[in-house]
């Protein structure tokens, strides 16, 4: 391959790892080969201009995120770093993932019925019993609860891998109130605006119609059968590390954006408060988890939901998106169950496989995951946003041994999964080309028909050698391409 004139960089080893770009260090792959060669001939000057242009939009049009960490006494509000190499993704091997995802978001549609209905899968034993009506996600007042078009999970987020091979995984469901939506259509608003000559030259599929397709499928679930239902996104406000997301949903959707107080309830209905007097809402889209929904039928102390609601849920004066009693469908411990679920309810084999998981409760798994944790990645069941994880390759002697003691006093509290070494795809350091490990979140409306939204958002690990891509945790995020050939 000869060097373009103007080159700013040199492709890097890929190996061993799967790289989305690069075969080797001389050959890039097809579908790349294009983006690949216009970045070559971009003078470094100009991608670091555009690259400040870019940062500048992020904190102008207040596109940020909340980051905790416990070295810090206070939050830290940023900017998602943003890279500008586009991920690409084929056409064909888009269409798998997108059968794979409705497959699976299908199959745990039926399971959330089933456990809050006949529970057919438990008395199979097809999964334990008690791994799910102990869960702390379940919740036994939805049981019997009619669910509108039964469709307990409108929205989420299921996040993908790649392995060494290029062997796409399912890492994690995300089905109680996913985020990074508004990173998605941001990254491809940035790309379209300071590089037009990258978007422009490719043919790749759209994805703001799906904002569309999420609306209509928040309007079809009013229980009211409005053809206009009123329409609420409930978020706990602006501290909440995703607010912006939530200004930005109900923005580019035209819904409501409410906090707890803004809603009262009156004889079983839900009504928004306005400087014209009350008005009754059909659906909400709440961006707070279970526990703080309803200060009457879960925690006593929340600040944050509203009084009530669960009395107006149960009597079908309004509808709440995800459905309260989701989150025992993305339990960490229940995920590696997901692929029995497609054959009892679907009778089809999983076009998409989980990684392998070790459930730490049973004992002959448990004892061979803490002959082997400084291979494994260990996660707590009931956490996500890459807390409360162990990864075994880069720990220390002493974090090896604070989560063996974890482990031992309490096995049913984590699942453990062997490292995988994740794909890995360039981003822009200082003008160089540097290799980083990535994933995908794939986000899956459930309406009229269930619909992946072409692409999804990619994150990044931005430290070198991290397998930690939340953002919650530093990492950043890049666009995400599907081409229509």
């Amino acid at each position: 391959m000869s060097k373009p004139e103007n080159l700013v960089t040199t492709p890097y080893d890929p190996r061993p790892f799967f790289d989305e770009m690069f075969v080797n260090s001389y050959s890039v792959r097809s579908h790349y080969q294009h983006i690949f060669l216009q970045f070559m001939s971009m003078k470094a000057g100009n991608l670091s201009k555009r690259q400040t242009a870019t940062m500048k939009r992020m904190m102008e049009e207040g596109i940020t995120f909340t980051l905790y960490s416990p070295d810090q006494a206070e939050a830290l509000e940023r900017t998602i770093p943003f890279d500008p190499i586009p991920r690409i993704i084929p056409r064909d091997e888009w269409l798998k993932l997108e059968r794979g995802l409705q497959q699976r978001v299908k199959a745990l549609n039926l399971f959330l019925k089933d456990i809050y209905h006949d529970q057919c899968i438990l008395k199979e034993g097809i999964i334990p019993r008690k791994m799910v009506l102990s869960n702390c996600y379940f919740r036994a007042e939805m049981m019997r609860l009619s669910i509108p078009n039964d469709v307990y999970v409108t929205v989420s987020g299921i996040d993908l891998i790649r392995d060494e091979h290029g062997e796409y995984f399912v890492l994690e469901d995300n089905l109680r109130s996913p985020s990074g939506f508004s990173y998605l259509y941001k990254s491809r608003s940035i790309m379209t605006h300071l590089f037009p000559e990258l978007v422009f030259s490719h043919s790749i599929q759209d994805i703001e119609i799906s904002l569309n397709v999420f609306l209509s499928a928040l309007r079809r679930l009013s229980p009211s059968g409005k053809s206009d239902p009123v329409i609420g996104l409930l978020t706990p406000g602006c501290y909440n590390s995703a607010y912006f997301e939530h200004t930005f949903l109900a923005q580019q959707m035209g819904i409501q954006l409410v906090e707890g107080h803004d809603l009262v309830v009156i004889d079983h209905k839900v009504y928004i408060r306005g400087i014209k007097g009350l008005r009754q809402i059909d659906v909400l889209y709440r961006r707070i988890d279970d526990d703080f929904l309803d200060p009457l039928a879960f925690d006593p102390n929340s600040m944050l939901g509203v009084a009530g609601i669960m009395n107006a849920y149960r009597a079908g004066n309004i509808n709440i998106v995800n459905a309260p009693g989701t989150g025992v469908a993305d339990d960490k411990a229940i995920y590696a169950y997901v692929p029995d679920m497609i054959r009892y309810y679907l009778n089809e084999e999983p076009i998409l496989n989980n990684v392998p998981t070790y459930i730490l409760s049973r004992p002959e798994e448990r004892d061979y995951v803490l002959q082997h944790l400084d291979e494994m990645v260990v996660k707590e069941t009931s956490l996500s946003g890459g807390y409360g994880m162990l990864i075994g390759p880069s720990a220390s002697e002493s974090e090896l041994a604070d989560f063996r003691l974890k482990i031992i006093a309490n096995p049913d509290r984590y699942i453990a999964q062997p490292t995988i070494q994740l794909s890995r795809a360039p981003v822009m350091m200082d003008g160089q080309m540097a290799a980083r490990h990535i994933d995908l979140r794939a986000f899956v409306i459930a309406g009229e028909s269930i619909q992946v939204i072409p692409g999804g958002l990619t994150r990044v690990a931005l430290k070198e050698g991290s397998l930690v891509v939340n953002s919650s945790q530093g990492g950043g995020c890049k666009d995400t391409w599907v081409t229509n050939s």
